[in-house]
């Protein structure tokens, strides 16, 4: 154990993602949307199945299935029982879901790191992905040109005899003074969808104050950062590559203020824009089919999300 917290023997063996056939540009930058016919199982499915894949192994390996999205795909049941139907029918694999909205790929893997290190599961397959096109409001330019649809996942393992691959820090934070600025308030308990009417119509659309945020990440994020890095025993120069949410165009404003530069971090903004919760595994995947990151690279997945929420994993990948 170190600052408290003990390492994770787990390693990432397998990566997947699938982004949707709508290609859609705004102002030069690239996003993608479902096309007809199109869902996001069809995209979880195609992600997950790389990840199986990619690490060498069959449904039939995997003790339990998390979806980490930021949306439900129906109100009940949750969404890794949808996928379960689909591609674990006839098996009794756990499945759940773990929702930090944009982040909660991080969030899974912290959980389920734990879970693994003490013993429940050796093999989790975790699914990220939302189709944030579907709730878009068109008269709010900023957010209507900045998502995609996608999904992504991964295959979560315990580290073998002889292998360095580890978590060794991760860390959540929730500052709900900011829980209002990114939201959709319509479709749930307490606004449902059955309410909606052309008088309220907006309150079911996604509402973003991308001013508001920025305000808060820029008086929380920082000393956060630091914070972390101390308890982690790391310095910046350590680490590999940072995999940040890819949150929007501000993204190289916010990173150098957290004492990232260009060089150091990952962004694909204007390549796919928000993907939500597939935002990070997507990156992740892309880095490591790019040789960005090769195993034993210390590497930083780092997001902010709706709530506002924040968290930061150190991995040796």
């Amino acid at each position: 154990m170190e600052n408290g917290q003990i390492k994770r023997r787990v390693k990432l063996a397998g990566m997947g993602r699938a982004i949707a056939g709508g290609k859609v540009v705004f102002g030069g930058e690239t996003r993608y949307r479902l096309t007809a016919g199109e869902t996001l199982l069809d995209l979880a499915m195609e992600a997950a199945n790389l990840a199986l894949g990619d690490a060498g192994i069959h449904m039939e390996d995997v003790d339990c299935i998390v979806c980490a999205m930021a949306t439900p795909l129906q109100a009940i049941p949750c969404n890794a029982a949808l996928i379960h139907e689909r591609m674990a029918k006839g098996l009794d694999i756990p499945a759940m879901d773990i929702n930090t909205t944009c982040t909660s790929f991080i969030s899974a893997l912290d959980v389920m790191s734990c879970m693994i290190t003490g013993g429940r599961y050796g093999t989790v397959l975790v699914l990220a992905g939302d189709t944030a096109s579907a709730a878009l409001n068109p008269d709010q330019k900023e957010s209507y040109e900045l998502f995609s649809d996608g999904a992504a996942a991964c295959v979560l393992t315990k580290t073998g005899p002889g292998e360095d691959s580890e978590i060794l820090y991760s860390r959540q934070c929730t500052w709900s003074e900011g829980a209002h600025d990114t939201q959709i308030r319509g479709g749930g308990g307490l606004m449902p969808a059955f309410s909606m009417t052309e008088e309220n119509r907006t309150d079911y659309y996604f509402d973003m104050k991308g001013i508001k945020i920025l305000r808060l990440c820029g008086k929380k994020l920082p000393g956060f950062v630091e914070e972390c890095l101390a308890e982690a025993g790391i310095t910046r120069e350590e680490i590999g590559l940072v995999v940040p949410h890819q949150a929007s165009k501000a993204l190289d404003i916010i990173m150098p203020r957290l004492g990232f530069s260009g060089d150091t971090y990952i962004n694909r903004v204007s390549t796919y824009g928000n993907l939500v919760s597939a935002s990070v595994p997507n990156a992740l995947c892309e880095a490591v089919q790019e040789g960005m990151i090769r195993r034993g690279d210390l590497v930083l997945l780092m997001g902010t999300a709706a709530g506002l929420t924040v968290n930061f994993l150190l991995l040796r990948y």
